[in-house]
């Protein structure tokens, strides 16, 4: 029986998605590229005996269009007998690219393969692919007859979670606050030294940590800001998810070729599900896609001693937590997407790439990782560490 392990896990720094933000001169294939790179000089890997590079990313026009992923290959300079493919499970796309990779090796399709992901919101805006004299919805009338198109809004969807697991305005600022808390101390005491390859920018300038976080926050300092999505509502900027910019990628085996190879692996990839949710409160996916892991895996949740659950709004990783019941303490300990960023695309990967390195570094047996999608899906992983 073939198994599938995750070798390292490596991302790039994650950079604020607009102009003037750290990583906006930096094309997403060199972005790409720059991970690739350095997954294969931190593991003496020789890039030809990759069978596939299966790379997440959700807004695939412009510079993102044509195939990323096989362009990030040639970027790196890897032979040109290394494919690339890219994936589209919207905010879940690169975590899917790792769910690829993993079936592929357990398969035999693939021997080694490489998983990760891009966005560049800065150079590629989100609502891209609606633009450029793009005619009409994505979805299509059919799907907007089914159902009211108008409320194919995420954050009307998080503002809907919110009301219905009676989470308040403070709750989610004070989610938002400890996201930013976490991440600072986790960035302070060297948490993410080990999974982050610094990028050099054009300037010259090396950038080798998140941009996103903001040191200070509080509850009261975000109960200021406007909530744009419903009048009195609770959803706001500051408990949200940020714009960003970054990319990750993970090398994925079998146990027997990685020490063939001279690798220690860090995680088997033990349980991985996907799941379906209404498209209207789309970001409810994580609770079904972690019943689904669980009941797949045999573990109870409480076995799990690390979650990471996107904070693609405050109200999603809360109302996660609450329905759970999961300890709130070991969801996103260093820090989530509403600190770290939410580079779209690469998300998926930049969770795993953290989760890895936090059951190494604190001898978490078990992890958990889950992320709301557009459209309404989530993905689940549970990770095992060797």
């Amino acid at each position: 029986m073939r198994d599938a392990v995750i070798v390292d896990a490596v991302r790039t720094p994650v950079g604020k998605g607009k102009q003037g933000g750290a990583l906006a001169g930096i094309h997403p294939v060199d972005l790409s590229a720059h991970v690739l790179k350095a997954l294969a000089e931190r593991n003496g890997l020789d890039p030809v005996t990759v069978d596939d590079v299966i790379w997440g990313c959700v807004s695939q026009v412009g510079e993102q269009a044509g195939g990323v992923g096989r362009y990030a290959v040639l970027a790196a300079g890897w032979p040109e007998s290394v494919p690339g493919l890219t994936v589209d499970r919207q905010c879940g796309s690169s975590q899917q690219a790792v769910h690829q990779a993993a079936a592929g090796v357990i398969a035999g399709q693939y021997d080694i393969a490489v998983a990760g992901g891009v966005e560049s919101m800065s150079r590629v805006p989100m609502g891209s692919t609606r633009a450029g004299g793009l005619v009409g919805a994505p979805y299509g009338p059919l799907v907007g007859e089914r159902y009211d198109h108008y409320a194919f809004n995420q954050g009307i969807g998080a503002e809907m979670i919110a009301e219905e697991f009676g989470l308040s305005r403070a709750d989610l600022d004070q989610h938002a606050a400890d996201s930013h808390e976490r991440a600072a101390r986790a960035i302070d005491e060297g948490r993410f030294k080990g999974q982050i390859t610094p990028v050099t920018l054009p300037d010259g300038t090396v950038f080798d940590t998140d941009e996103g976080v903001r040191r200070g926050t509080t509850a009261e300092k975000l109960a200021g800001l406007k909530t744009p999505f419903k009048e009195n509502g609770v959803i706001s900027a500051g408990n949200a998810s940020q714009i960003s910019d970054g990319a990750a990628a993970l090398l994925v085996t079998t146990t027997e070729i990685a020490l063939r190879n001279g690798w220690t692996p860090i995680a088997r990839f033990h349980t991985g599900v996907v799941t379906g949710v209404d498209p209207i409160t789309m970001l409810k996916g994580p609770i079904p896609a972690t019943a689904k892991a669980l009941e797949r895996s045999g573990l109870d949740l409480d076995e799990i001693g690390a979650y990471e659950i996107n904070e693609a709004f405050a109200s999603v990783s809360l109302g996660w937590q609450r329905q759970t019941g999961a300890d709130y303490e070991r969801m996103n300990p260093n820090g989530g997407a509403m600190a770290l960023g939410h580079p779209l695309g690469g998300s998926g990967a930049r969770l795993m790439t953290t989760l890895v390195h936090h059951m190494k570094d604190n001898g978490i047996r078990y992890g958990l990782q889950s992320m709301c999608e557009g459209g309404g899906m989530a993905n689940a992983t549970v990770l095992e560490l060797l």
